[in-house]
Order: structure tokens, then C-alpha cells, then sequence
């Protein structure tokens, strides 16, 4: 059995590498919601959701959107459509928080729909994303950026 290797990250960014890590348990539970397969109840996925975007996953999108890609932006051509679809999928993923969230009733489909967009983005974040800044950025910014990202 070989043992499978991490994706290398660059220190600044490890903080938003570990929370992608709790993202993705997350959207497997969401994917899994209300199913055979779920080991959790809707109301203990719906309290797990909750629990992750306040604050933490909309400080998260902040962090990327306010300070990562700024600094990508000094460095490299921002107009690219792997940043255009982070952006639109940051909104989506915003937008079905917010129905979750804000419905009296834990809307199993939201659920299903929010852990699948969860999934996909954090992989594209994780796996091209991420090393295009960290091939974009010389090594001093992102020691600077380092203290910005949690």
C-alpha cells in the first residue's frame, strides 16, 4: 500500500488549506443528508452548517477575496476564468448558505446542492487556485500575507 502524499502548501496559506479540510468533511455531510448513508441527523448537519459559515466560512471568502487575490492581482493577470468562477461560485455558495440558514426547515435539496458546490470549489481551490498564486507570488508577499489568513 502506498501512502498517499498531501498537496504541498505554502505556510501563509495552510489556515485556508485547513479549513478547506473542514469544508469538505462538511460537504459530504451535506451531500449525504437525510440519506442511509448519513451517520448524522438534518438538524445536527443544519447545526454543522451554521457552526462553519459564523464566522469562520465567511471570514474565510474574505480572507480569499480581500487579500489573496488582491495580492495575486500585483503580480499576475487577474482576468482569468478560473478566478471568474471562484468569484460566481463564492456568490452561489453564499446564496444557498443563506437559504439553509434562513428557512425555518432544513431543506434537504439546499443541502444536497450546497455539499456537492462545496466539494468542486474547494478541490478547484485546492488544486489550481492555490498553486497559481503560490506560483504567481514571489516569497516575501506571501510571508507578509501570512498573518492576514486564518
Amino acid at each position: 500500500m502506498t501512502k498517499r502524499k498531501g498537496i504541498k502548501r505554502h505556510e501563509s496559506l495552510k489556515p485556508l488549506s485547513r479549513h478547506h479540510m473542514i469544508g469538505l468533511h462538511l460537504a459530504l455531510k451535506l451531500k449525504r443528508a437525510g440519506t442511509e448513508e448519513s451517520r448524522l441527523t438534518i438538524e445536527e448537519i443544519y447545526k454543522e452548517t451554521k457552526e462553519f459559515w459564523n464566522p469562520n466560512g465567511q471570514q474565510h471568502f474574505r480572507e480569499e477575496e480581500e487579500i489573496l487575490l488582491p495580492a495575486y492581482a500585483q503580480f499576475a493577470q487577474i482576468d482569468r476564468p478560473e478566478l471568474t468562477e471562484m468569484l460566481l461560485e463564492h456568490v452561489k455558495i453564499r446564496s444557498l448558505i443563506n437559504e439553509l440558514l434562513g428557512s425555518p426547515e432544513a431543506n434537504v435539496d439546499v443541502m444536497h446542492e450546497l455539499g456537492n458546490l462545496l466539494e468542486t470549489h474547494i478541490r478547484k481551490e485546492e488544486r489550481i487556485i492555490f498553486p497559481m498564486i503560490e506560483k504567481a507570488l514571489p516569497e516575501d508577499k506571501l510571508k507578509e500575507l501570512a498573518p492576514y489568513l486564518h
